[in-house]
């Protein structure tokens, strides 16, 4: 009897001491399995300037579209163009230049007339009439007092002309034929405007 105890006992010492190795060998296993793996200490310099991103405070330069090509260069301004001057004219050249442009525009409105049953011209006191379906109405006449013709379109509005000479016909203003009637503001012209609204190439008419 008393030797089956013992048996027992010793069973049971046995188990105890298995148990607490286990349970000692546990958390040394946890311990390993989450261990930090740290780098080299040689490359824990390159580690850290690798995982930190460089800043700057130097502005970046754009470059061209090929990486070959250097720093695109600088958008040039253009010259602006030299707005036209209206020539000096006394009343006599004024008076001849402009009656010479009406009255070429009236027989080619008058030769548009016949060739479009709905157009119709009237030239009275001066001032040039055109009925230009379906535009609408345009009104062209001189200007004495400013020495300009004067002109209402239908399309682009009221505009005022003068007479201008550039270059070498300067010294030759008499005749009406050696300038330009120029809408001075946007450097147009009288047979500009009616080419581009009515269709009708006045160019050697009024130019």
């Amino acid at each position: 009897m008393a030797r089956i105890n013992i048996l027992r006992i010793s069973r049971l010492a046995n188990r105890n001491v298995l148990s607490t190795s286990q349970r000692c060998q546990v958390p040394a296993a946890r311990a390993l399995s989450t261990k930090t793996i740290l780098p080299a200490v040689g490359t824990v310099k390159s580690y850290i300037s690798g995982s930190v991103r460089n800043f700057s405070c130097s502005p970046a330069f754009s470059k061209g579209i090929y990486p070959e090509t250097d720093n695109p260069p600088a958008k040039s301004l253009e010259p602006e163009a030299k707005a036209k001057e209206p020539t000096e004219l006394t009343n006599e050249e004024y008076h001849e230049a402009a009656d010479n442009c009406i009255d070429r525009l009236v027989a080619t409105f008058e030769e548009l007339q016949e060739a479009r049953e709905d157009v119709d011209v009237e030239y009275s006191a001066g001032v040039l009439t055109l009925i230009f379906p379906p535009i609408g109405t345009y009104v062209i006449n001189k200007q004495p007092p400013n020495k300009q013709i004067w002109l209402s379109s239908p399309i682009s509005g009221p505009k005022r002309y003068d007479w201008v000479v550039s270059g070498e016909a300067q010294n030759q203003k008499e005749g009406g034929g050696q300038g330009k009637w120029v809408y001075i503001r946007d450097g147009t012209t009288l047979n500009e405007m009616l080419e581009k609204e009515v269709g009708v190439d006045l160019t050697e008419i009024i130019d």
